[in-house]
């Protein structure tokens, strides 16, 4: 299991020239976001991230604000995903697989993932803007790529039409929660096994 015995709980810290990053999950909490990145729009996404996929997600950073938001963004991407990688533990249980189509205004979104331990990232969204507000619009897909690669999960992500930037962020944070709040969700049928033939997913 996770990092607390019969539970799936885990917390990392990162430590780095550029950023200090330290982030908590509990898979099977409530949706609760404590996040406080020093990247207002960033925040509001995480925010999203936890209550839509009911994962706890608490994440203090500090990062190189002078220079600009990419490395605080991409790191705590880094950390969250090995936070979530290390409170699955050997995945038993786990339901695995999940997609969605999430529709907002104008927008529509579709979100698959596999939690196979073997990552990967499609990312098939262009936004009509580079900025929302003073955030860059590439840093979305940056935090996505780091995410997949250190949680282990293949991910796939791509808006199908849109107008609005921010609704097509928005989009694809408010996706993947729920596809990853269902992947990682038990499954009571087969909650001592791993869900793959191998016998394990790493």
């Amino acid at each position: 299991m996770g990092e607390t015995a019969g539970r799936r709980d885990a917390s990392v810290d990162r430590a780095t020239k550029e950023t200090q990053i330290r982030v908590r999950v509990d898979l099977d909490g409530q949706g609760r976001a404590d996040v406080a990145t020093g990247v207002g729009f960033f925040d509001h996404m995480l925010d999203h991230l936890a209550r839509h996929s009911l994962i706890d997600i608490r994440v203090e950073a500090k990062g190189d604000y002078h220079i600009d938001d990419h490395h605080t963004v991409e790191d705590v991407g880094i950390a969250l995903g090995q936070a979530i990688r290390k409170a699955m533990g050997e995945r038993r249980g786990i339901r695995r697989y999940a997609s969605l189509d999430l529709a907002m205004d104008e927008c529509l979104t579709r979100a698959a993932v596999d939690v196979s331990g073997r990552p990967f990232l499609v990312f098939r969204t262009r936004f009509p803007t580079e900025k929302i507000g003073t955030f860059d619009t590439q840093l979305v897909r940056e935090f996505f790529q780091a995410f997949a690669v250190n949680a282990g999960l293949t991910l796939h992500i791509e808006t199908l039409y849109g107008e609005n930037a921010h609704h097509i962020a928005e989009t694809c944070f408010k996706a993947v929660a729920r596809v990853l709040g269902e992947a990682l969700s038990i499954d009571p049928r087969q909650a001592d096994l791993v869900p793959s033939t191998k016998g394990m997913l790493a």
